[in-house]
């Protein structure tokens, strides 16, 4: 068994300043289990710190959640400003995320959820989660100036749509699929095309008619049914092989 198994700090670790003993025993219960869930007096034992040395360090456990999230947002920070380092053009700059979040998942790190947790937690008017959603919003401006740099049109919307994606897929990590930072990654490269001006689809015409379905056939048009929403692909498959 390890210190955080019995209670007490390894040796290695003891060997560390109480802060970042409490730190890290904080970052690893905080990222399986919830914030509600763990204790301070949990966090101490396991730490091997005295109630006092943690109070010194951190007045409350809401100062300790904030310390904790701003560890996490750097972590993931630095590990994505280096996938992007070693990007070969801009699609893969904003792709880099992806990389990482892939790599995460693929060793089950709890953590990569933390801020969509502590979201779900508290709400969006609780301090913390105000401090969680500041954290995403950092992240989405560093992906809006990469879509700029990108040349993308609308760089702000292609970051919440992007973030959109970064989301769904820890989710679906949460449900056990190890491939969907993949499959995200896939949709982004969509998303990034439908941004790029020069390679946006056209939009199709929507095919008014008038007269009911049954009147057309008695009539001998050779045109399909009314077709409400070309949207959907269904619809526009059908209408496609009529006219073929």
């Amino acid at each position: 068994m390890n210190g955080r198994d019995n209670g007490r700090a390894p040796e290695a670790a003891a060997r560390k300043p109480a802060r970042e003993r409490i730190l890290e025993t904080a970052y690893g219960l905080f990222a399986k289990r919830g914030v509600r869930d763990v204790g301070i007096d949990e966090i101490i034992a396991r730490s091997g710190v005295a109630k006092a040395t943690f109070y010194r360090h951190f007045p409350s456990k809401e100062a300790l959640v904030l310390a904790y999230m701003e560890r996490w947002y750097q972590a993931r920070h630095d590990a994505i400003e280096e996938a992007i380092a070693h990007a070969h053009n801009p699609d893969d700059a904003l792709l880099a995320a992806f990389t990482v979040l892939d790599e995460w998942f693929s060793r089950g790190a709890a953590e990569v959820n933390t801020f969509l947790h502590v979201m779900i937690e508290f709400g969006a008017e609780h301090p913390l989660g105000q401090a969680a959603m500041a954290h995403l919003a950092a992240i989405r401006e560093r992906l809006a100036a990469l879509a700029e740099a990108a040349g993308l049109s609308d760089p702000e919307g292609f970051a919440w749509s992007f973030h959109i994606l970064t989301k769904g897929a820890m989710v679906a990590s949460i449900e056990g699929d190890q491939r969907a930072a993949l499959r995200a990654r896939n949709l982004a490269r969509v998303l990034i095309d439908l941004h790029r001006p020069d390679r946006r689809p056209a939009a199709r015409p929507v095919v008014k008619t008038t007269g009911s379905a049954s009147a057309q056939h008695k009539a001998g048009s050779r045109e399909p049914a009314p077709v409400r929403e070309l949207g959907e692909s269904a619809s526009v498959r059908r209408l496609d092989s009529a006219r073929g």
